[in-house]
């Protein structure tokens, strides 16, 4: 458990709770490489549940976990975005209680149980400035298979010409890398070219910040909550279908999947049984998900 030594620090009547060590993270970077919750100093934090895993998932789990503290309030969240891969090797070592993932679950992963939570999407951002709409299934693997079949955008048409393409994506330890490289590589290898960020927040970051860029985020970091598109990126259509909650709902979209929640084989901490079933199951809770811009599955 040395990973999880804590650090404090208060700001402004808020207590700010850190991992140190091997995995030492910063506190609610703007660009989503990490996180942590922020509840108030004053509040009774006699439980402490300690979750990793998914940073495409981060921002519905910190709705989550506020919404949750105002009704419990002596119930506080630690939670790490080290990756989904990451989250369900943490829980399989008892680093943590609960890990989220963004990928179907693999036969190495064992000793865990994985239970879908709420829908979610893979999104195909390109910078604001290309004008290249949608791309098939068949092409975005052109672009990001080993070797590409297209390496510059006038292969693609749009407003580009002949700049190479340059393809952001995650490290193995993201679920969201796992996900990608089943449903768009059919398990085949990533073109060496591409790089492979430690955070879905980063690739949002990428993208924006380079005019050729082409990368996969998460629903709420590709900006289409409420299907408006974000400042500096686009969703492109895959297959002529716009990445949006709408169409994620219906499951028309081609890459939507189930994000979930991984627990411990044996004995998982009731207290996380509580919030877990809670966020999933609860009329409120939908609310919250929506909310924050993923797609409720089993909220009544």
């Amino acid at each position: 458990m040395k990973a999880l030594r804590r650090n404090r620090s208060r700001s402004g009547g808020f207590t700010f709770l850190k991992l140190t060590g091997r995995r030492a993270v910063a506190l609610l970077s703007v660009a989503g490489v990490v996180s942590a919750l922020a509840l108030p100093a004053a509040a009774s934090a006699n439980t402490v549940l300690i979750g990793s895993g998914s940073s495409a998932a981060q921002p519905y789990m910190v709705a989550l976990f506020t919404a949750y503290h105002k009704l419990h309030k002596s119930v506080t969240f630690k939670y790490n975005p080290d990756g989904g891969n990451a989250g369900v090797k943490d829980v399989q070592s008892g680093i943590s209680e609960f890990g989220i993932q963004t990928a179907a679950p693999l036969p190495s992963q064992t000793h865990v149980t994985f239970n879908k939570f709420f829908k979610d999407a893979l999104c195909i951002d390109v910078n604001s400035k290309n004008k290249v709409g949608n791309l098939t299934l068949a092409q975005l693997a052109g672009i990001y298979k080993q070797p590409p079949t297209y390496t510059t955008w006038s292969q693609l048409g749009g407003n580009l010409g002949g700049a190479s393409i340059l393809t952001e994506g995650r490290n193995s330890a993201a679920g969201q890398f796992t996900f990608f490289q089943s449903a768009v590589l059919n398990g085949g290898a990533e073109n060496s070219s591409t790089t492979q960020l430690t955070s879905d927040g980063l690739v949002k970051v990428a993208i924006e910040k380079n005019t050729d860029a082409i990368g996969y985020v998460g629903l709420a970091n590709s900006g289409v909550k409420g299907e408006t598109p974000a400042k500096g990126e686009t969703a492109l259509t895959i297959n002529g279908i716009a990445c949006s909650p709408k169409n994620v709902k219906s499951e028309t979209y081609p890459l939507w999947r189930y994000d979930w929640y991984v627990l411990p084989a044996s004995s998982p901490n009731p207290a996380v049984l509580g919030f877990l079933t809670w966020a999933r199951t609860s009329k409120a809770a939908g609310t919250v998900l929506s909310t924050a811009g993923a797609v409720p599955a089993f909220n009544k």
